[in-house]
């Protein structure tokens, strides 16, 4: 039996050991050849020694398992993105993240009308995920949710870098949160986003019509596609193509955000810079008025598919990816990246990649709006993407550490460009990249955004968010075209929700 110095000196040796050893990166001491040493010196026998030594080598095999096995993890929820190219950036990001910090990044992805469902009952549980990013979370809920104290502040993280942000980004992250009866930044900025119109010039070509030929006014450029480039499509092809690609589903974004463009065509105030509603202004209501005149006309008049009234964001994609429809309006390029994406695909077939090269870079066009009604330039609303870090979070300083390594230029510059000019960058100096003069699409999204953008309204009231996730704006479009309500009785009713929910 090895006797009770004999055990001491083992003791205090292993943990010498096995502090050397693990300094030198190995998991454990090297059990037997350190027995010898033990019993050369004559503290314990041979026999008693290598038994004690096979149960310590077992131990230290288990123990130092279960630090491996106890890797730090960081829950983050994305979007999914729109195609291959947009999640591969991503998980590029994640991969040098875990890289560098050692913590393993459990990544569950859902589309983007699954995400904020699948948020809002992990918050109503008590488990929501460390960081969560949804291409929508600005439009509906980052500001409710901040509001009501369930976001964390981060302004730890972004005040240090403010001045890197472009105008009209990071301030739209600066939010209130009632119990704290302060403003904070309570979420961050990744991208924006603002209105584009995109066009088949081929299938212009085959009505008849060229590029010049478009309009530049109000009126006449929406009565262009309907009345003139439809017919004209019909009877070249015999197919029954559509002139505009309208969304108008209550479930998608797209018809907020387009409708919402119309209202700016009008010069539609709904809120003043304290968060004020105007609505009670009669030239508001006549705005809205003129604004969901125009937007219902292409459906009542046949010029978008009777489906779009059920349209989900991706559709008005798909509808034009299929040449159903001639134009539509898209609050990214999106459509014309997924002709590149296509391209770039080293796993499709040679047709398939020329067709993507041949669309993106000669039947593709890529523009914005025609002037206002009153003659003026249209200025263009943008919209901030951002990510959120819960207040109930299990590990939130892990979490800032994420967020302030995304934000990093040359972190976030490769994903953001990595979507193939789907979102256009929240700082300064990735704007000025050249990946935004490589192409004609680039070069109009660069335009747009450099002309000058305004902000939503839920960055001055937040109940907006609820009234966008309500999407009041295609209700009203569905009373007009489906319940056959007069224009200006559902305006009447949408000021009144409006009043209701913001005011």
């Amino acid at each position: 039996m090895m006797n009770t110095d004999g055990l001491a000196v083992w003791r205090l040796a292993i943990v010498a050991r096995v502090g050397k050893d693990r300094r030198n990166n190995k998991a454990c001491p090297d059990i037997n050849g350190f027995a010898e040493t033990i019993i050369r010196e004559g503290h314990v026998t041979r026999t008693t020694l290598r038994g004690f030594a096979i149960l310590t080598a077992a131990a230290c095999g288990i123990m130092f398992s279960g630090i491996a096995n106890a890797q730090e993890k960081l829950t983050v929820w994305w979007v999914k993105g729109f195609y291959k190219a947009e999640d591969e950036a991503l998980y590029e990001a994640i991969k040098k993240y875990e890289a560098k910090s050692g913590v393993k990044i459990d990544l569950s992805q859902y589309a983007v009308q699954d995400m904020i469902p699948k948020t809002v009952s992990a918050l109503d549980a008590g488990t929501p995920p460390d960081v969560a990013y949804a291409d929508v979370y600005d439009f509906q809920v980052a500001g409710k949710w901040a509001f009501e104290g369930k976001l964390e502040d981060i302004s730890d993280v972004i005040n240090p870098m403010k001045s890197l942000f472009a105008p009209n980004t990071v301030e739209t992250t600066f939010l209130l949160n009632d119990k704290t009866k302060k403003k904070a930044y309570y979420a961050f900025p990744l991208k924006q986003q603002t209105m584009h119109v995109q066009y088949w010039i081929d299938m212009l070509a085959q009505a008849g019509f060229k590029e010049s030929d478009i309009p530049k006014t109000w009126k006449d450029y929406w009565s262009f596609w309907c009345d003139k480039v439809q017919p004209a499509s019909r009877k070249a092809t015999g197919q029954r193509i559509f002139g505009i690609g309208q969304p108008m589903g209550v479930d998608s974004s797209d018809s907020f955000y387009s409708f919402l463009t119309f209202m700016d065509a009008y010069d539609v105030k709904l809120v003043d810079d304290n968060g004020k509603l105007l609505v009670d202004d009669p030239k508001v209501k006549q705005g809205l008025i003129g604004a969901l005149t125009d937007y219902t006309a292409p459906y009542i008049k046949g010029c978008t598919p009777p489906s779009s009234t059920s349209w989900k964001d991706p559709d008005n994609n798909i509808a034009f990816h299929n040449k159903t429809t001639v134009m539509t309006h898209n609050a990214t390029i999106s459509i014309a990246a997924k002709w590149l994406d296509d391209e770039n695909n080293t796993s499709a077939t040679p047709e398939v990649r020329a067709a993507g090269k041949k669309a993106y870079e000669e039947l593709i066009a890529t523009a914005g709006f025609p002037n206002k009604p009153s003659g003026q330039p249209m200025k263009y609303r943008a919209a901030v993407k951002v990510g959120v870090v819960f207040a109930d979070a299990k590990n939130k300083a892990r979490a800032k550490d994420f967020v302030k390594f995304m934000l990093q230029d040359e972190n976030l510059t490769p994903y953001v460009e990595g979507a193939l000019g789907r979102w256009f960058p929240v700082t300064k100096k990735a704007q000025e990249s050249a990946f935004w003069q490589a192409d004609r699409h680039r070069k109009s999204v660069y335009n747009q955004f450099k002309a000058g953008t305004t902000t939503f309204e839920f960055t001055k009231n937040y109940k907006f968010t609820i009234l966008n996730n309500e999407n009041v704006w295609a209700k009203a479009m569905n009373r007009v075209v489906n319940d056959k309500i007069p224009v200006d009785q559902a305006v009447d009713e949408m000021i009144a929700r409006i009043k209701q929910v913001a005011g």
